[in-house]
């Protein structure tokens, strides 16, 4: 379990030109987590944004997505195309984002961002670290369903962090389906 003081002072600068600028996508997963270190190294201590000060724009690299189980931190940035999912883990734009009290969807390649994702179970957690603050989630329940089923995508009326990667996770080529993590929050925010 992370300690609320490990992160009360972060504020990560998600106007990051490593980020934004690299068009390549990363070959290992060593290579995610030199982005993700990138990203972080722009951090700064001091105050923390105000949530309605953060309007994040398409393409843009917004945080950093921590699995303490795989103990790996991946950017997470604006949108979900090929080109955004090629960089990080995507944020779908029209669902909320953290403390905004609706489902938050992060979508990523299993191949890449999310290649160990099939050793996280019910009861593990996702960190979600913002210019405003640091989420954590406790996955409480998984799915699976159709590539095309969209109806994941929905009002929740609470907060939900649905994270979803294509399925079996081992498949070769296009996989015909997608793996759905619902991860709430965890009791105590870790945000200011």
């Amino acid at each position: 379990m992370l300690g609320e003081q490990s992160y009360q002072r972060v504020k990560v600068s998600f106007h990051s030109p490593t980020l934004r600028s690299s068009g390549e996508k990363p070959s290992s997963s060593s290579n995610w987590d030199l982005l993700a270190e990138n990203f972080i190294e722009g951090t700064q201590f001091g105050p923390l944004m105000d949530r309605t000060e953060f309007r994040p724009e398409l393409g843009e690299a917004i945080g950093v997505l921590y699995v303490p189980q795989l103990d790996v931190e991946l950017p997470i940035v604006e949108g979900t195309d090929d080109e955004m999912l090629e960089r990080g883990v995507g944020h779908y734009t029209s669902t909320a984002l953290p403390s905004d009290n609706e489902q938050i969807l992060l979508s990523g390649h299993r191949d890449t961002v999310f290649r160990d994702f099939d050793q996280l179970s019910v009861g593990d957690r996702f960190v979600v670290k913002l210019p405003y603050g640091v989420f954590e989630y406790e996955i409480q329940s998984t799915d699976i369903v159709d590539k095309d089923d969209t109806t994941v995508i929905r009002p929740m009326g609470t907060e939900v962090l649905v994270v979803s990667t294509c399925y079996p996770f081992r498949y070769l080529g296009n996989a015909p389906e997608r793996f759905i993590f619902y991860a709430y929050p965890v009791d105590f925010p870790l945000h200011s």
